[in-house]
């Protein structure tokens, strides 16, 4: 029998506790380290949630041998220096989305990678789940015709202007915490985008509180999304095609997986047995590191998505929108 792979968390933000049960439940891989800047802080959270090894530094952690691969869920600004880090230290990545907004920055993760031969995947946890991949194989086969548009939203409120996600500095707004939910599920579907155009509004913390864009994807399919940390809380993914529709009402969590097609003046509801994603997302790179199984998301999946998110950014501060110009 394969054995386990060991597992680390780098970071005690909030998001953990999302990903930790479905790590204590899997048989392919065991939770055994977690790291702070602070010793107390790791001691106090390895014991509520039941990790045996805590680290007073995240070089601590990176520098213990027996740690094979490392979940990172540090603020958006910091993803891709301790990406890095750890990846010099022998460690398999899971950076929590998104990776970053920079396509140079994605460049250099996974050429650091690569010379180091490890594994690096984007914790877009969603795209492991199979109502994503009932969806995504709907619309391939043809099932709504040829696709037009894809519709995509995210949002939700958010006014604690101390909140991380709320943050310039931190590299938070709606577009890097939610909005990189609607640009992959809308890329899933149809494909890298050839140009894009966005508009934002920008709150008093000077992250987008509100951000809107459409792109154009190839065979002339378009994209329209909006996201927002200032309104009401929503999610959909809708694929929309020349004889009908898909969509999906949870398509970011997953917790109720149904997706409804509609075609023919009719709709079907095609209901999806639940699961964790969480722990879809850990053991679809534990068994890439057993050499058991692909990687979903990887580095073409990661640049492509940086693309995106460093185009519309562009747009929406007024600068220009071509997907492959160089970082700024």
């Amino acid at each position: 029998m394969t054995s386990k792979v060991k597992w680390g968390i780098i970071s005690t933000a909030n998001i953990n506790s999302r990903l930790i049960p479905g790590a204590h439940a899997s048989s392919k891989l065991e939770l055994i380290g977690v790291a702070s800047r602070d010793r107390a802080r790791a001691d106090a959270y390895a014991r509520r949630w039941e990790v045996p090894r805590a680290y007073g530094t995240y070089e601590d952690m990176i520098e213990d041998p027996e740690i094979e691969a490392v979940y990172i869920s540090l603020p958006n600004n910091l993803h891709c220096e301790w990406t890095i880090k750890a990846i010099q230290g022998g460690k398999h990545v899971l950076c929590e989305k998104p990776l970053t907004r920079r396509a140079a920055d994605a460049e250099a993760v996974f050429e650091a990678a690569e010379r180091n031969g490890r594994l690096v995947s984007e914790a877009f946890m969603y795209r492991h789940h199979p109502q994503t991949k009932r969806v995504a194989k709907l619309v391939a086969e043809g099932a709504i015709g040829e696709l037009r548009l894809v519709r995509a939203i995210f949002s939700y409120a958010l006014y604690d202007e101390t909140n991380i996600r709320l943050r310039a500095d931190a590299e938070g707004g709606a577009l890097m915490d939610v909005g990189c939910y609607c640009v992959n599920g809308s890329r899933l579907l149809a494909g890298e985008p050839e140009s894009v155009a966005a508009r934002a509004w920008y709150g008093p913390t000077g992250t987008d509180w509100v951000f809107a864009a459409t792109m154009k994807f190839p065979n002339n399919t378009l994209g329209l999304f909006y996201c927002g940390t200032a309104l009401p809380a929503r999610d959909e993914l809708e694929a929309i095609g020349s004889e009908g529709s898909v969509f999906v009402e949870d398509p970011w969590f997953c917790r109720k997986p149904i997706i409804e097609l509609r075609r023919n003046g009719g709709l079907e509801r095609i209901e999806i047995a639940p699961e964790d994603p969480y722990r879809l997302e850990l053991e679809n790179l534990s068994d890439a590191i057993r050499g058991e199984g692909e990687l979903l998301l990887g580095r073409d999946d990661a640049l492509g998505q940086a693309r995106a998110l460093q185009a519309l950014h562009h747009s929406a501060t007024g600068a220009e929108t071509s997907l492959y110009a160089g970082s700024r």
